[in-house]
């Protein structure tokens, strides 16, 4: 063992150096001593070597070993007892029990050295779960179908969490390594392989990542430190991070590091942030700006986006530092999908309680972003939200369907299934040509009829728990989960349930209306000056009937788009005093789209304008436009 003066890129782990050698360093406060054993393969009968590490100030041990890429270690406390993987392997590829592998992330060789990264506007974003998207489950199989979602067009990837966790499949909720790119999906390469292809073809890759809780199963961290998490506060799914108490100082750099670590050695576009309420910390800086500065400072040249999940609506965490904001990008937008969700089902209930799915929540949504701001909010007897009327529409991520939702429908099914296919279509509509930034789920843009359950390969002891909490969340459900269904609930930790959330090959194969339906939007979305311009202020609207409304786009040059949504029954509106109806003079509105087309399953399209007044076609979108109206000769 040789005490070493080397260049570190992260501050743990595992690192490659010249020689043949490797420089480990872990933080592990609870020892006094620790040995990297390194092991010529997986198999415990094979002779091991031990390697003492140096002891630093602060509780961490380095050192270098003879061992290069793709060598098996572990880590020995104190010189006894079980040997440990790495806090910060970054592979595990017998899964999280057993031995770590050194990895060489300089051995890839990357083909993007012209791609700019991603700016937040403009962007559609996919929220994809890799397990799923494929029958094989896997980055290179995932990889092969980038091409048709760039041609849909597609701009973002948002993966689902891919840290490794213990069992055969999951959502990746439930991460335990937090460096280690799931030995499930494939090798670290391959997810190299699969950001290198998207960007290759225009698609930037951001990734969601936990840093709220840990899983259970194949968590060793307090094996090495009794400070990496705290009583002090509470989550729903485990002990919260200690980001602010006693020795956080070397638990916020693991975390820091972590994202400088996906940016840097995968070149993920950006994040999106699970959870951040229940990220809690106190200190001067709070943890996600400290990591939104790293993260962009990894990034170099690159521009990345810093999306954050806050349940409570916290709008400070796209704020500058100016402005004591955290500085990301933008929020999911939970009001927006519930106002929908009731609009296309008729039902609100448990967190939907508080919504209509009124033409006046759509206008103020796609006005405002969120719905509450700082108002009493009954569900959960308190004011949710903060102010957010000056922030820009791209900051709101907008989404009828997503991972959480879909499986909160018990049986996973998708939104398109539990309505009618003329609301469906101009519901979708208004989702991908409103200002906000629109997000679709894996499978929504062809119209896959295939659920997504909430699965998770468990331990013994944790399956019946999970299982009954289950239970216990969907009863707040009474009118979507009657007490005669809890039997018949999928059990998290059945295969069945994981396999029956896999893509349908055939039904992505069909292109049928749906693939039309978004393909068009999303080209419309692009090509038009108008809806692509989101400008805070460029849009107004108006309501037209108890479930129709209209929203007019601004353009300076005279290009104005109106939206006409109509989620109930045909109606003949002849009187019609409302301004935003009024096209730029001299001129009159035309039929630039619409979601009655016959190419879409619509039963055809007809103009609203006549010269009497509007003719509005029922549970349908239509976006128009002006042209000049002609004059009669003299």
């Amino acid at each position: 063992m040789t005490k070493s003066a080397t260049r570190r890129r992260l501050p743990i782990g595992a690192e490659v150096i010249a020689g043949g050698r490797a420089h480990f360093r872990v933080w592990a406060p609870n020892a006094k001593r620790v040995e990297v054993v390194i092991e010529e393969s997986a198999d415990p009968s094979v002779e091991r070597s031990f390697h003492e590490l140096t002891a630093e100030p602060m509780g961490y041990f380095s050192g270098v070993v003879q061992a290069g890429a793709g060598h098996l270690y572990r880590f020995r406390i104190n010189g006894a007892g079980d040997f440990h993987p790495d806090p910060a392997s970054r592979s595990q590829p017998s899964g999280p029990h057993r031995s770590s592998r050194v990895i060489d992330p300089r051995a890839f060789r990357w083909s993007d050295a012209a791609w700019p990264g991603l700016e937040l506007k403009g962007q559609v974003i996919y929220e994809l779960h890799v397990g799923t998207f494929t029958p094989e489950g896997t980055w290179a199989a995932a990889a092969a179908h980038l091409p048709e979602l760039a041609r849909t067009g597609i701009s973002v990837i948002e993966m689902m969490p891919i840290a490794d966790f213990g069992g055969e499949f999951g959502w990746g909720y439930d991460g335990v390594n937090l460096f280690a790119p799931c030995r499930l999906y494939g090798t670290p390469d391959d997810l190299r392989q699969f950001i290198d292809s998207a960007h290759s073809l225009g698609m930037g890759v951001i990734l969601d990542v936990v840093y709220n809780h840990l899983g259970p199963d194949g968590n060793y961290l307090s094996v090495f430190s009794n400070d990496y998490f705290t009583d002090r506060y509470k989550t729903d799914w485990g002990e919260p991070i200690n980001f602010d108490g006693p020795n956080s100082a070397p638990v916020r750099e693991f975390f820091i590091a972590n994202a400088r670590y996906w940016i840097d050695e995968f070149h993920f576009d950006g994040f999106r942030f699970d959870a951040t309420q229940s990220i809690f910390d106190r200190s001067k800086e709070h943890i996600l700006s400290a990591i939104g500065k790293a993260a962009r400072t990894a990034a170099r040249k690159r521009a990345i986006i810093l999306v954050a999940e806050n349940e409570p609506q916290k709008t400070r965490l796209v704020r500058a530092a100016a402005d004591s904001g955290y500085g990301l990008d933008a929020l999911w937008n939970d009001d927006l999908h519930h106002s929908a969700i009731v609009a296309l089902t008729g039902r609100n209930p448990a967190y939907y309680t508080d919504y209509r799915g009124s033409p006046q929540e759509f206008i103020s949504a796609v006005k405002y972003g969120y719905l509450y701001q700082g108002q009493h909010y009954r569900w959960q007897k308190k004011r949710r939200g903060t102010p957010a009327l000056d922030l820009p529409p791209e900051a709101f991520v907008a989404f009828t369907e997503n991972h959480d939702q879909i499986a909160n429908s018990v049986t996973g099914e998708r939104t398109r299934l539990t309505t009618s296919p003329g609301r469906y279509r101009a519901l979708t509509a208004l989702l991908l040509l409103a200002p906000w930034t629109p997000m679709i789920f894996q499978g929504q843009e062809f119209g896959a009829t295939t659920p997504f359950l909430y699965f998770a390969d468990l331990t013994e002891s944790l399956r019946d728990p999970v299982r009954r909490g289950r239970i216990v969340f969907l009863r707040q459900f009474p009118s979507i989960f009657p007490k005669k269904m809890e039997a018949r609930i999928p059990a998290p930790s059945a295969l069945e349930t994981f396999e029956r959330s896999k893509l349908d090959p055939a039904e992505r194969e069909m292109k049928g209306p749906i693939s039309r339906l978004f393909r068009d939007l999303i080209r419309l979305r692009r090509a038009d000056p108008s809806f692509s311009r989101q400008e805070r202020g460029g849009v107004d609207g108006a309501v037209l009937g108890p479930n129709c409304f209209v929203l007019r786009f601004f353009d300076s040059l005279g290009g104005d788009r109106l939206l006409v949504v109509n989620l109930g029954a045909a109606f003949v509106f002849e009187v019609a005093p409302e301004p935003l109806l009024a096209p730029p003079a001299p001129g009159r509105w035309k039929t630039l789209w619409s979601s009655e087309a016959p190419k879409y399953g619509g039963p055809g399209e007809v103009a609203l304008e006549t010269k009497t007044g509007w003719t509005i076609p029922a549970e349908a979108a239509v976006a128009l436009q002006p042209v000049p109206r002609l004059l009669k000769a003299r």
